[in-house]
């Protein structure tokens, strides 16, 4: 039986990367066969690529560095040959969750995985193209060709695995910490009612760890839990983490911005673990971080109160950033003058958004 597993995971390991090549052609207007004869590949052999059964993954590095160029020089559109590494790292994911018994080792606990690649699985989980790949697909597409990538199992399966895999990761101790912390903000893409019941216990057990003040060495769980609590319907406890969790405490303060700037992408080194939240980083971006945060602000509204916040310690630590992007600038000033007139935000959001209103007034070229 688990060299049966062993055979289906390797036979799904492919699904989401292969889409992503599917796209990354379709924003070449090129067909399969047009795509195989350029690069040189057989077409049985790219068709394999794009449906997984021959998984990107296994294509030797130099090899698949050599599909990425060429693809750009075909006309690929680049937003989706950067998805590439993402969507193997999601693949990865689900593989590992659906057969845990090919995997000495989940790869949710080897690595802080990033916006992209919650992104990547997210989309085989609830079939919606991410944003960053919508411009470059072609919509309402006719045939057999799914929009989103299989799961080699139900769904039901992968979420009753995942939530398996969370509940033991919280008795391993250090070693699960992130691997529980991941596994846990995965389930809530989990929006049926008896996950939604499991997914308010398995979450409000750990209103303790959000209650803390300040950083702890279980921080980036807190943060997750109460941003998973969020997807799950229920806002306060993230309004307390900021609160209690973040507000007023330097080293917290820091470990949000270097949370978001890794997720966002602002820092581009992978992470193994949640320990560099904590530390000043060497060389992240904090004109990309304000962008990022700018553009989540308003598609997020359940998240408004931590963009507010996050944006607001930002502009603290860095005044001068509203003189590095003029238009930026002015369209935050306008769109944070809305905001103060939206009776949906916290009372601290409110001064701390007065407070952003005033730099970016102060600051503008």
């Amino acid at each position: 039986m688990a060299a049966k597993g062993a055979a289906r995971a390797r036979a799904a390991t492919g699904t989401t990367a292969g889409c992503v090549l599917r796209v990354a052609r379709e924003s070449a207007n090129a067909t399969q066969a047009g795509m195989a004869q350029a690069l040189g590949v057989q077409l049985d052999t790219w068709q394999g690529w794009e449906t997984g059964r021959r998984p990107l993954a296994n294509v030797k590095a130099g090899a698949l560095l050599n599909l990425r160029r060429r693809l750009l020089a075909l006309g690929a559109d680049p937003h989706a040959l950067h998805l590439f590494d993402p969507a193997m790292d999601a693949d990865r994911v689900i593989s590992a969750t659906i057969y845990p018994q090919t995997a000495q080792r989940h790869p949710l606990a080897d690595w802080v995985h990033t916006r992209d690649t919650a992104h990547m699985i997210a989309w085989a989980l609830t079939g919606k193209i991410p944003s960053a790949l919508a411009r470059s697909s072609i919509p309402g597409r006719r045939g057999p060709v799914a929009d989103a990538p299989l799961l080699p199992a139900p769904r039901h399966v992968f979420f009753d695995q995942l939530r398996n895999t969370a509940e033991w990761a919280l008795h391993t101790g250090a070693e699960g910490i992130l691997l529980h912390r991941q596994a846990l903000y995965l389930c809530s893409y989990d929006e049926t009612p008896e996950a939604a019941a499991w997914m308010g216990h398995a979450l409000h057990t750990r209103r303790d760890v959000i209650a803390a003040r300040g950083w702890s060495p279980h921080w980036a769980t807190a943060r997750s839990t109460a941003a998973a609590l969020v997807r799950a319907g229920d806002r306060q406890p993230l309004l307390d983490f900021i609160d209690r969790g973040i507000a007023d405490d330097d080293t917290a303060e820091r470990a949000n911005l270097n949370y978001w700037a890794y997720w966002l992408g602002s820092i581009r080194e992978p992470q193994p673990d949640d320990h560099f939240m904590r530390h000043q980083p060497a060389n992240w971006e904090p004109v990309r971080l304000l962008r990022d945060l700018a553009a989540g602000l308003n598609p997020a509204p359940a998240y408004t109160d931590l963009y507010i916040h996050s944006l607001w310690a930002l502009l603290t630590a860095h005044r001068w950033l509203p003189l590095a992007d003029p238009e930026l600038a002015n369209n935050l000033h306008s769109h944070s003058t809305r905001l103060l007139d939206h009776d949906k935000i916290s009372p601290r959001s409110r001064r701390e958004l007065s407070s952003l209103h005033y730099v970016l007034r102060q600051n503008r070229a």
